[in-house]
């Protein structure tokens, strides 16, 4: 399998463990105007490792995580049904990795490696 340029993971920290079955987009563009580029479902292991090409050309792209069926699962209240990350993308860099650390009420990322 070829590599993607994109991979994430989503950690729930408020039970510590890989958020499962949270739908993923990758899309390309900016404020006005965005276009899918792949879409994905996390893993068992709260992963998607397969999302997107193998080079995606130099821009600004963002993950959409689709979280309000994931927390309704467990009846759980959340105030962030969907999460967006917004980042630039580079062609030259061989693999970007965005980690989401999510609970009901909170999020963060970084760049991982």
């Amino acid at each position: 399998m070829t590599p993607s340029h994109i991979t994430t993971h989503v950690l729930d920290t408020s039970t510590g463990k890989p958020a499962a079955g949270i739908p993923v987009r990758l899309e390309a563009g900016n404020q006005g105007a965005w276009s899918e580029v792949a879409a994905a479902t996390t893993d068992t292991d709260g992963r998607v490792k397969d999302l997107g090409p193998e080079v995606l050309e130099s821009g600004t792209y963002r993950l959409q995580f689709t979280t309000a069926e994931y927390f309704a699962n467990s009846n759980t209240a959340t105030f962030f049904p969907e999460v967006v990350l917004v980042f630039t993308v580079d062609r030259d860099e061989p693999h970007y990795h965005v980690p989401l650390l999510l609970s009901p009420f909170s999020f963060s990322s970084y760049r991982g490696s």
